[in-house]
């Protein structure tokens, strides 16, 4: 077997999912969708994106970061925002294993960086995800 049919094995088991926010696929006339490491990152955004009960179906789905909005860019901040993260992102993306999560300060005082890496478990093929967020 050969690393593309293991890579096309792993992008099955990943599953295909719907390009969020909706969009035209341009050549066939349908919604556009997402699949392999594409739809674990966008995965991954939606989780951080969503407040717990913003999903009436499920209200315990998402990170909940907004709580860190107008909190001040300290060490104690970012650190419980790494906890809240990686209880999140453990309990609402199986398809991954965390491997490290960093906030970390960024130039502007009301940024933090977040720093994501994770190990797809379908063929351990490892990646990272930096998503921006401002505190203020």
């Amino acid at each position: 077997m050969t690393n593309g049919a293991t890579a096309d094995i792993a992008d099955q088991w990943t599953g295909v999912g719907l390009r969020f926010p909706l969009r035209p696929a341009v050549v066939t006339g349908g919604l556009e969708y997402l699949g392999g490491m594409e739809l674990i990152r966008a995965s991954i955004a939606t989780i951080l994106d969503t407040q717990p009960g913003e999903r009436i179906m499920v209200p315990s789905f998402g990170c909940g970061l907004l709580r860190y909005l107008m909190e001040p860019n300290t060490l104690s901040t970012r650190t419980s925002m790494e906890q809240d993260i990686i209880s999140s992102l453990s309990l609402w993306e199986p398809r991954v294993r965390l491997v490290n999560v960093a906030v970390t300060p960024g130039e502007d005082p009301s940024l933090v960086w977040i720093e994501i890496s994770y190990v797809r478990l379908a063929d351990l093929r490892p990646d990272n995800l930096v998503y921006p967020f401002y505190l203020k």
